[in-house]
């Protein structure tokens, strides 16, 4: 074995060979290094310094294993001892002591001399710093998120972009699909074995469309072993890399309690109204029976309940909207409410004969809501017509956008609003038995609005009331 002297003596007859190749280590961007058999170097060349700190020379003549960070000499000295025993080249990772006392973590790359009279090491090193923080902190997200998603109930997965491979799922997965994890990882698209026969087109057409890069919204019933009984409420995003899907996010969560109290609630909804509307039916035929018949104050009489009856009526139709509004899973789409005030005006005029309605209106304004925003308007205005005490209602309508908004402003001249209507509705004050608002049509513009991402307010006056109503503007 060549001792230090020896090997450095050589080395150095080697570099002088040629200027060019002199040149090209010393401007090489890797640190080069050359080290005998005992770990001490014998060469290194002018990229120790940016790396390091250090200046070549610095280090000439030092053992390596002193620069090696102690939880790394081990892993370094069985790399040497491979490459030396089988002669083939080796990569390993380490800590390397920089001359201001911090460590930098480098990639080698160990070769055999390849003079075979020598017996040393030529070590091709980088900077692999910030490539080994980034992929810690990759691990520190995916352990948070692994810890996350085993505490939470809701399914959170990611697959590729064609559905050919599971690349995350959560524990949640088993207890809501019924399915082994396993089953899923072998075959990704093993899942449409658990979805309900009758649903599994649409959750096909679903997939295709993710794929495609579309950000996707489906529910649908899962779960065999539970008779299918399981609904879930599935979300789904596209990862898009240079314009193609290169993965797909997303969520499951079950909805079983939810579609339950959705067929219940529309179940004494059929039930109430078609009772409500028959026994009705009864009560305002006899109304009119007294009305021919009876006499003068029977005839008073007859009437107020009739009026009340037809009101009664008029709250179920507004119940079944409002039920209509809250189990149906419509989601907020582009409409033009020029059109909708437009619509609302008309039908209010023909209505309220005597009303005066003044309307203030671009040519079209575009906002993202639901449809149900037809019957909100209208709602507004023939509230307003109705309870105008002289029965000469004076209704304005303007419709004005702003760059993120469209406001629906409605003037009345009725008297003002009393405070507990909008109060329980905005939710300022809790409804019970003193504060309860009078009707159901300010609770269908309410959760119209909110249901639409929208606000609304008023403004009460002694000359009339200021309702408005801020929706989000439609971006398309």
């Amino acid at each position: 074995m060549l001792r230090y002297g020896k090997l450095s003596h050589s080395i150095a007859m080697t570099v002088e060979l040629g200027d060019m190749a002199s040149v090209l280590l010393e401007h090489a961007q890797d640190k080069l290094a050359i080290v005998d058999t005992d770990g001490t170097y014998v060469y290194l060349n002018a990229a120790s310094d940016p790396i390091l700190g250090y200046e070549p020379a610095d280090l000439v003549g030092e053992q390596s294993a002193a620069y090696i960070h102690p939880d790394d000499r081990r892993a370094v000295a069985d790399r040497l001892e491979q490459v030396s025993a089988t002669g083939a080249s080796a990569t390993v990772r380490y800590r390397h002591a920089t001359a201001d006392g911090e460590w930098v973590w480098l990639e080698s790359r160990v070769t055999n001399l390849p003079d075979a009279a020598l017996d040393g090491y030529v070590v091709s090193s980088r900077d692999i710093s910030d490539q080994v923080t980034a992929e810690q902190e990759r691990r520190d997200a995916e352990s948070r998120l692994r810890t996350i998603a085993g505490t939470v109930g809701d399914v959170l997965w990611m697959f590729n972009g064609d559905w050919s491979e599971l690349l995350f799922v959560n524990p949640a997965y088993e207890d809501i699909f019924g399915q082994p994890v396993a089953d899923l990882k072998a075959d990704p698209r093993q899942f449409l074995e658990v979805v309900h026969p009758d649903d599994i087109p649409c959750v096909r057409e679903a997939m295709d469309r993710a794929s495609a890069g579309e950000s996707v919204d489906v529910e649908y019933r899962v779960n065999p072993d539970a008779e299918y009984s399981h609904w879930v409420w599935v979300r789904s995003e596209p990862i898009i890399e240079d314009g193609e899907v290169v993965r797909i996010v997303g969520f499951s969560r079950d909805i079983t309690d939810r579609r339950r109290r959705e067929r219940q609630l529309a179940v004494m909804d059929n039930l109430l109204r078609h009772n409500l509307r028959n026994d009705m039916a009864v009560i305002l035929g006899n109304a009119e029976c007294i009305a021919r018949e009876g006499d003068t104050a029977s005839r008073g009489r007859a009437e107020i309940i009739r009026t009340q009856g037809r009101n009664l009526l008029e709250s179920a139709d507004k119940q079944r909207d409002i039920i209509e509004l809250l189990t149906d899973r419509a989601v907020p789409e582009p409409i033009d409410l020029v059109a909708v005030v437009t619509d609302a005006v008309e039908t209010t005029r023909e209505r309220y004969p005597s009303a005066t309605i003044e309307t203030t209106l671009p040519a079209s304004a575009t906002a993202t809501t639901l449809h149900e925003i037809e019957l909100a308007v209208a709602e507004l205005l023939e509230n307003a017509a109705r309870h105008e005490p002289d029965g000469q209602p004076e209704l304005s309508v303007t419709v004005r956008s702003t760059p993120e908004t469209v406001d629906i402003v409605v003037r009345d001249n009725c008297p003002p609003i009393p405070e507990v209507e909008f109060r329980v509705l905005t939710g300022d004050w809790k409804m019970n038995d003193v504060y309860h608002t009078s009707g159901l049509g300010l609770w269908l513009v309410y959760w119209t609005v909110d249901l639409s991402g929208g606000r609304i307010a008023f403004d009460r006056a002694e000359n009339g009331n200021t309702i408005t109503v801020t929706v989000p503007r439609s971006r398309s």
